[in-house]
């Protein structure tokens, strides 16, 4: 008997407790214990230590939350994704890239609100150049320098590449010379090439998204992690999605934080299948929770599982309420999205006993008089768009 076949005999003959209290005080799982736990439905038991874990890496009495606004400049995309009821064509009369003054307005209205940050994604346009990019970025960060741009997911960065004949690393840098602060996680799907290739065409594939984030963190920039799941992936590939996202934690330390959601098939290619509910949402962000041992924080998806469901998301491993999201489109596509005021996150913090505090994309709290100001910006917008309708 070999050295591995040794280790998962020891995992094999370890219980589901034993697991689970060992993962809780720190023990790091293997790929063939996280899927034990995955296919257990153990969904007290795993909630309990995805809550402890969490209790461990965030012994403070507050939990966080953000203000930004998720910018799609262009829905116009190269790629077919059977899952993506948002995208058009270029030949596509419904297809757009949005002006700079409608950009600047959506920034202006962000700043106004309280927000520290927006976050700009789109299609993988197949005509715009580099330059198209990094002088919208200039003129962001010129006009509102407070304003962190999380932008430009891995799929899209690639597609720059291919459009620009430019490296990965060429391409980072001349968007992080020009203001790029932040990257998204998006289009991480499920981070198995077998489960891409069933669910999209002319897209990214594992390791290259992987390697745009490898070098992003190498240029000492900083980003997200994602995990869309709930579509044609097997339990066993939601682990190797989390055991690839581990291993470049382990090598580069540069995820802030991951966020997982459950795919939403309405008015999709992939409408046959059935939605997840809360409790695959639940337990899949409470396994993610005890396998990404090196991700400091997770946020709830409270966009697409709504307030109940996103509050609860916090008793099973997320530390964060995820952002007030003034502005969603590619969810919204797709026929499910929930929104919720400032003040509706806020109690659902405070209700569990925490101290809601507002964050930066870098999880820094923001000062308590702004945390303030935004507070009664979004009471005086709230009050005043329901004297409106």
């Amino acid at each position: 008997m070999n050295m591995s076949q040794t280790i998962q005999t020891v995992s094999a003959n370890r219980s589901i407790p034993w697991l689970l209290d060992a993962v809780a005080d720190g023990y790091r799982l293997s790929r063939e214990e996280g899927l034990r736990l995955m296919e257990s439905h153990e969904f007290v038991a795993v909630g309990q230590a995805a809550g402890r874990v969490t209790t461990r890496m965030h012994p403070e009495s507050y939990r966080t939350y953000n203000i930004d606004r998720n910018i799609n400049y262009t829905n116009i995309c190269s790629a077919v994704c059977d899952f993506c009821a948002f995208y058009r064509t270029i030949k596509s009369p419904e297809g757009y890239v949005l002006d700079r003054e409608s950009l600047f307005q959506k920034v202006e209205q962000t700043i106004a609100l309280g927000g520290n940050q927006i976050l700009m994604q789109g299609g993988m346009h197949p005509k715009l150049k580099l330059d198209w990019y990094t002088d919208l970025l200039s003129e962001l960060r010129s006009r509102y320098p407070q304003i962190n741009l999380h932008a430009f997911s891995p799929p899209e960065i690639y597609q720059f590449t291919k459009v620009n004949r430019l490296s990965v690393r060429e391409v980072l840098t001349e968007l992080k010379s020009a203001g790029l602060g932040s990257l998204p996680g998006g289009g991480g799907e499920i981070l198995v090439d077998r489960v891409r290739k069933k669910i999209t065409r002319g897209k990214v594939l594992s390791d290259d998204w992987l390697e745009v984030m490898r070098v992003w963190h190498e240029l000492g920039g900083r980003s997200s992690a994602t995990m869309m799941f709930g579509h044609v992936e097997t339990l066993a590939e939601r682990i190797e999605h989390l055991e690839r996202l581990r291993q470049l934690q382990d090598e580069t330390g540069g995820f802030t934080a991951y966020i997982c959601w459950t795919f939403r098939p309405e008015n999709t290619g992939l409408s046959h299948l059935p939605a997840k509910g809360a409790y695959e949402y639940l337990y899949t962000q409470a396994i993610s929770r005890l396998y990404l041992d090196n991700i400091p924080n997770i946020q709830s998806s409270w966009v697409t599982q709504g307030l109940n469901v996103g509050q609860l998301a916090l008793l099973y491993g997320a530390n964060d309420m995820g952002s007030l999201m003034i502005e969603e489109n590619v969810v919204a596509e797709a026929g499910t999205v929930h929104f919720l005021t400032l003040d509706q996150i806020r109690a659902s913090i405070e209700e569990l006993g925490f101290e809601a505090r507002q964050r930066d994309v870098f999880y820094n709290l923001v000062p308590k008089e702004l945390e303030q100001f935004a507070i009664d910006a979004n009471r005086a917008a709230c009050k005043a768009n329901s004297g409106s309708t």
